[in-house]
């Protein structure tokens, strides 16, 4: 058996000139059991994608495979979507006024009854939701619906788990909790996840490839930490992590010899000191960020921002020397 699972080669779904969400020529391949995050702002094609890989949306060219075998469209099978994989949306299409271990154990066939309840059990035991087995959804919580509504699409042996913003319901404190479990129960089933998120952070915390759209056209794939640290795009490394672009002019004014048109760095890149140097930068706002500060910096006219991990170290007016250990050419 192949170690890929999906494949797609040269997708194109576009609507009509007015709307945007549609994609453009896109290839890639996903590996059986990974976690992959289709990162990209809204329009940007992601929900496209995944409908498409699910078998909801016939597209104009190109076509995804699964296992090697093509999945078929919308217009080509009775009840659209592919009997191996099973998709949560956010509306998450629970039976609200049943009971949860009723909306999950539903997916099963009764033939084996002491096989349906065993699964039914194990998978709410991987998502931590036993104790509510007998509470109805409409008494849960947000998150804990989006844990039922994953449990419910799990539970029937599917092979890859498709996410439509999986998060966007839950508040900030599950958010972690839920994206460890997701990450935790892929890793212990074998089950393949592909989830769509315009917040990179889900990504960059949970997924083994990261997918990144912009304008429904694939700017890169890979790891999260290869990404990041070498983004093929200057799209990319802002809307991973807030990155600082400097055209060439304002960065030889720091100080910064290149021949490329753009120069990029992270905030993390940029290393803060309070030694007596010509090339000072004046602090024109601080920004509280829990651990650490956000400071923004100014000189000649031109702003960057640093971190501070020493909080409360420098103030507003104060003026500081700074270090950009590395930068990336664009």
């Amino acid at each position: 058996m192949s170690n890929t699972i999906i494949s797609v080669k040269n997708l194109t779904k576009q609507y009509q000139a007015e709307q945007s969400g549609g994609v453009k020529d896109v290839s890639f391949e996903i590996t059986r059991g990974d976690v992959v995050a289709i990162i990209g702002e809204s329009g940007s094609g992601k929900s496209t994608l995944l409908k498409s890989i699910y078998g909801l949306l016939k597209s104009d060219s190109g076509d995804v495979f699964f296992d090697d075998k093509r999945v078929l469209g919308p217009d080509e099978q009775l009840i659209p979507g592919h009997k191996q994989m099973k998709m949560v949306t956010q509306d998450f299409s629970l039976n609200t006024y049943a009971k949860v271990y009723d909306n999950i154990a539903s997916q099963l066939s009764n033939t084996d009854l002491k096989t349906k309840a065993e699964k039914t059990l194990a998978i709410m035991e991987h998502l931590r939701i036993l104790p509510l087995q007998n509470k109805k959804i409409i008494e849960l919580s947000g998150g804990e619906q989006q844990r039922v509504a994953i449990a419910r699409a799990m539970v029937s042996d599917t092979q890859v788990l498709l996410m439509d913003e999986p998060f966007s319901q839950v508040d900030a404190l599950l958010k972690n909790q839920l994206r460890a479990d997701i990450k935790r129960v892929a890793a212990e089933t074998g089950v393949t996840v592909i989830l769509v998120s315009h917040d990179p952070a889900d990504g960059l915390f949970l997924a083994d490839q990261m997918i990144i759209l912009r304008n429904g056209e694939l700017l890169q794939t890979g790891k999260p930490t290869e990404i990041y640290q070498q983004p093929k795009h200057i799209y990319t490394a802002q809307i991973l992590g807030n990155a600082v672009v400097l055209s060439r002019g304002d960065a030889e004014k720091l100080g910064i010899k290149t021949f490329a048109a753009s120069v990029v760095f992270y905030p993390e890149w940029a290393e803060i000191n309070s030694s007596w140097n010509s090339r000072r930068f004046e602090v024109k706002d601080v920004y509280y960020k829990g651990f650490y500060d956000e400071l923004l910096l100014e000189r000649n006219g031109v702003s960057v921002r640093a971190l501070q991990l020493n909080r409360g170290e420098h103030k507003k007016n104060d003026y500081v020397q700074l270090n950009i250990s590395r930068f990336l050419e664009f």
